[in-house]
């Protein structure tokens, strides 16, 4: 078995997951371009072109899984599909609603958040979204890949 299926069995066992044949394909389409952020109808256009592709509903369902087990972050938008993302340490993002594109604050541009807890309670996770819109025809010089 190829080295990148077996880390990606290994991974799903790891999170709880059973690695079935379905949930290991769409594993492959999402982990093997590295950090990104796509929507469910995006695996979806590119699990079309594969040999076995999965339903939709499927990649919904394996989506919802990764998501539950920490496998991929899922961002909901306002008024937008959900996102999901590769990176789920803490970061932020940049949204661009004219185009649908979602990227990441470069580290250097995160901000310093200086908020008091209350007692008895522990930060969660920090959920910041920027979101842009075009000043000018110049192209996005930060859009992901």
């Amino acid at each position: 078995m190829h080295t990148q299926a077996l880390d990606l069995r290994q991974r799903l066992k790891a999170a709880g997951l059973r690695p079935t044949r379905q949930r290991l394909h769409i594993a492959t389409l999402l982990f093997a371009k590295g950090d990104r952020h796509l929507t469910a109808e995006t695996l979806y256009a590119e699990a079309k072109n594969t040999r076995y592709p999965p339903s939709l509903a499927t990649i919904y369902n394996a989506l919802r899984d990764f998501a539950a087990c920490g496998l991929v972050r899922e961002i909901a938008l306002y008024g937008s599909r959900t996102w999901y993302d590769t990176k789920t340490g803490p970061h932020f993002h940049y949204y661009v609603e004219e185009c649908d594109d979602l990227f990441d604050i470069p580290e250097e541009h995160i901000p310093k958040l200086n908020v008091p807890i209350p007692q008895g309670m522990r930060v969660a996770g920090v959920d910041v979204i920027i979101r842009l819109e075009k000043t000018s025809e110049e192209p996005l010089p930060l859009a992901a890949e």
